[in-house]
């Protein structure tokens, strides 16, 4: 009996809210300090149950503990990188939209940031706002804007609807008849095993997120969580940012000249 009070005990001191931060883990640890109890009464074994405390979830408004689900939504449990709880209309009730929207994040915020990269060094280097360089003539080669709208549609309609494919049916397109371009069609394979985050030695050729060890890449487990999470919060400025600039092409403007440069 000693010992099943003591459990309840240190049990009941580990839920509180200072030391297990969600609502979830201290229901869950009183659960468990409640079934300890009742079977060390009823002579079962007698051994004392250690439980580490659950980390508090991070909130895009950290001074306002109230508001329910638009604060604190419960479909969002602090799991993916970046993850806030920031869902005002609830989009991510359903598992399956959460993940679908998700992917689509990483993938808008990663055209994104190519975007705003080629955005700066394009004017900057040719002098030509960004929304009128493909058909300025001293272009490369002009094309009119239903030129570049039927090509980006035709190349880019291949690509994403490969990805789409994909995602449902995940590593479906790494074979060697969807990859021509390459011999082998492994280099496209999944290395991490996390959807969105393919790595390998073609898509992490530095070894950012893994190591080649004996020819094979090993991901580093600790190193793509960080890497991660910086991703998501440089993809969300850089849509930001291509928000802005859209706003300012519509006033015959560009981001350098935004800037006085």
């Amino acid at each position: 009996m000693v010992m099943a009070s003591t459990s309840a005990a240190v049990l009941q001191g580990i839920s509180t809210p200072f030391l297990s931060g969600s609502r979830a883990a201290r229901n869950l640890l009183n659960a468990t300090a409640g079934g300890r109890a009742s079977s060390a009464a009823a002579g079962s074994p007698r051994r004392l149950l250690v439980v580490a405390a659950a980390a508090p979830k991070k909130s895009w408004i950290p001074a306002v503990k109230g508001g329910g689900n638009f604060i604190d939504p419960e479909w969002l449990d602090g799991s993916l990188p970046g993850d806030y709880g920031f869902d005002p209309l609830g989009l991510g009730k359903d598992p399956a939209f959460l993940r679908w929207y998700r992917e689509a994040e990483l993938i808008h915020g990663r055209w994104a940031m190519a975007a705003v990269v080629g955005i700066f060094v394009g004017q900057a280097w040719s002098g030509v706002p960004w929304f009128e360089a493909g058909a300025d003539p001293g272009a490369i080669a002009p094309f009119s804007f239903g030129s570049l709208l039927g090509t980006q549609l035709l190349l880019m309609g291949w690509v994403e609807s490969k990805r789409w494919v994909d995602f449902f049916n995940p590593e479906s397109q790494s074979v060697d008849w969807a990859t021509p371009w390459s011999r082998t069609a492994e280099n496209f394979a999944n290395a991490t095993g996390d959807q969105g985050y393919p790595g390998g030695k073609f898509f992490d050729p530095l070894g950012f997120a893994g190591t080649l060890q004996d020819g094979v890449y090993v991901p580093d487990v600790e190193k793509l969580e960080r890497l991660k999470l910086a991703e998501i919060k440089h993809a969300r400025i850089a849509m930001l940012a291509m928000l802005i600039f859209y706003f300012e092409a519509g006033q015959g403007k560009t981001p350098l000249g935004a800037l006085g440069l």
